[in-house]
């Protein structure tokens, strides 16, 4: 069991602790007088923080070289503040945990519910589909890719980040977009339901997970394509096997190549129907939900998180009741 979590860490520069992180990046970097320093984030459970080796000699940068994202290691050091933010000086890094020595469920972030339960039910809503083609569209692709996507995260960073994370992420979507189609009485909640099953389906191609659901990088097709591309073309090939009409496929393919809405986003079109525009609200609702609750978990009520990148760099309050 972990003695020390990276939400419970204080900035004491008199205590030194040693434990166990998740490497999630590396990087060795020169700095002046010719010495290189070890730049690493660490993490675990419970959060992330930045850590930091100073004046590596040339045996430390070969040894340190071989660190890589996903990897488990022991460490040693003082956490103390940087630029107002909490910081590991480490002193020792001992090496790689061997697995078994350490309990996974402390190491890695996961999504807080059962991915096998997340999955039941996403699947229990698409065979509740009156449409018979979107029903068999989204189904041959969750019962094909059911392995993975009992792991996958929805990123590499920022929102779902985590073992799991991309099916919470569908759920919740699916959970808002059956309440949206009760209010907004236009939409087609087969059409919408399928869109927010598919939005994300190429995630699995596009990041490069391990079964502990971090991403070391992107495959090649994430970097020169990206999801909502390789998603078109996917969904474009499956269409054609399951013979669906045109019309439905390219709706579906519009709501996987629109769905991030702007082109510095990726989405070279905006929606163009109301199912899709709907779709990119429930996205981006959720994406920035999580990130809210990521920023205010380890807040202390009536305080202020630090600043959130992803929420145009705002600090969030924490109520106290």
């Amino acid at each position: 069991m972990k003695q020390y979590y990276v939400k419970d860490l204080k900035a004491d520069d008199s205590h030194h602790l040693e434990d166990r992180f998740l490497v999630r990046n590396t990087d060795i970097r020169d700095g002046n007088n010719n010495k290189k320093h070890l730049y690493l984030t660490l993490a675990d459970a419970t959060g992330e923080i930045q850590a930091v080796k100073w004046s590596l000699t040339p045996d430390e940068v070969t040894r340190f070289s071989k660190i890589k994202t996903g990897m488990v290691i022991t460490v040693g050091g003082r956490c103390n503040e940087y630029m107002g933010k909490k910081q590991l000086v480490l002193d020792a890094i001992i090496g790689q945990a061997k697995e078994g020595t350490y309990d996974r469920a402390d190491i890695f972030k996961a999504a807080p519910e059962k991915t096998s339960d997340m999955y039941d039910y996403i699947i229990s809503r698409i065979e509740a589909f009156e449409d018979e083609d979107f029903k068999k569209l989204c189904l041959s692709f969750y019962e094909e890719n059911k392995e993975r996507l009992l792991y996958y995260p929805a990123a590499m960073s920022n929102h779902h980040a985590e073992y799991g994370g991309l099916l919470y992420h569908v759920k919740r979507m699916m959970m808002m977009g059956e309440r949206a189609c009760e209010v907004y009485t236009n939409l087609n909640k087969d059409l919408l339901l399928a869109g927010v099953a598919l939005h994300d389906i190429e995630k699995l191609n596009e990041l490069n997970s391990d079964q502990n659901g971090v991403v070391e990088d992107y495959t090649l097709e994430g970097k020169m394509l990206g999801h909502l591309v390789m998603g078109v073309a996917i969904i474009g090939e499956r269409c054609k096997e399951l013979g669906i009409d045109d019309e439905k496929c390219i709706m579906m393919q519009h709501m996987s190549l629109s769905h991030h809405y702007e082109p510095e986003f990726g989405s070279p079109k905006k929606p163009l129907f109301p199912e899709a525009e709907m779709l990119h609200y429930l996205d981006m609702t959720d994406a920035k939900m999580f990130d809210c609750e990521q920023a205010l978990d380890n807040v202390e009520p009536g305080e202020f998180s630090d600043r959130v990148y992803t929420l145009d760099n705002r600090k969030l309050y924490k109520r106290t009741f």
